[in-house]
């Protein structure tokens, strides 16, 4: 059963082909060249989940490009997590309201904000997920 999973999402080589020239992904050095990526994955993450498997991989590329930009660029290395959330906030011009989904209320994201309540573990991966950065961030 799991190799006929496996068969059946296997990668056209043409069509990645296609998209990785339509994408152009590199090593991300700026963040001019990281928001290009990060719009690239949003479109991509638009779809759904009827990605093709060659829309899969590209995701998990420009995923792990992002990543490893940001680990390097924003993780300041003695910042709290509200110190990373911050940032991440300012870098992106991200207002509060934009996360009161993320935190589930708009009560518990002022909150986390204003330092009288820290990031759960399940806030954690929200965050993660909604910056596509690692959870550890803000732990």
């Amino acid at each position: 059963m799991e190799r006929v999973k496996r068969l059946a999402r296997r990668i056209d080589p043409t069509r990645y082909k296609r998209l990785l020239s339509q994408t152009m992904p590199v090593i991300i050095e700026t963040e001019a060249e990281n928001e290009r990526m990060l719009k690239v994955i949003e479109k991509i993450m638009d779809k759904g989940e009827g990605l093709s498997p060659e829309e899969e991989k590209l995701l998990k590329l420009l995923t792990r490009l992002v990543e490893d930009f940001e680990e390097r660029f924003y993780h300041p290395r003695d910042a709290s997590p509200l110190e990373v959330l911050q940032h991440l906030m300012d870098s992106r011009e991200i207002k509060q309201t934009h996360l009161w989904e993320v935190f589930g209320s708009k009560g518990i994201a002022s909150e986390v904000l204003n330092g009288k309540r820290g990031i759960s573990k399940t806030h954690a991966r929200a965050l993660a997920d909604y910056f596509h950065v690692p959870a550890d961030l803000f732990i």
